[in-house]
């Protein structure tokens, strides 16, 4: 799996013109999911993504996680982020995981961290055309993958 966690001070996702998901401070968090992915790298990674400290303290330092500022997060299912870029100038996307594979998972992951936040997670709709607007904070922009647990 891989997750992108923007710092955002808002963000939504919006499909066929309808507000799906939207959040003030915290992540929106665009997440990848590949055929090998397992429910221990999901595990991993919603600790991991839950414990981030990049949220500024009374010092102005990235100490604080979200749950030390009350903060939500924004879940998109993007396969995209498994593109390979090797060949040509069209992207492939072997890796990335087929929909019955991924789409469990993806609402496994909606759970995990629902779970681990004490809050409901906002989400996009998987495999839809969303449209997605934030207010990046910082930038704060930080890249997870699971293969790199080590």
């Amino acid at each position: 799996m891989r997750a992108v966690l923007q710092r955002v001070t808002q963000a939504s996702c919006t499909v066929d013109e309808e507000i799906t998901g939207a959040i003030d401070y915290g992540f929106l968090v665009l997440l990848g999911i590949e055929e090998t992915d397992t429910l221990e790298d999901l595990d991993w990674l919603a600790q991991k993504i839950i414990g981030m400290r990049v949220f500024g303290d009374e010092n102005g330092m990235m100490n604080k996680a979200l749950a030390d500022i009350d903060g939500d997060i924004l879940l998109i299912s993007q396969f995209t982020l498994f593109s390979s870029t090797k060949k040509g100038n069209r992207p492939g996307f072997t890796r990335a995981a087929r929909p019955d594979v991924a789409i469990p998972l993806y609402e496994k992951m909606i759970v995990k961290l629902s779970a681990l936040l004490g809050k409901k997670v906002k989400t996009g709709v998987f495999g839809a055309d969303m449209k997605i607007a934030l207010l990046n904070d910082g930038p704060v922009t930080i890249i997870i993958d699971t293969k790199n647990k080590e």
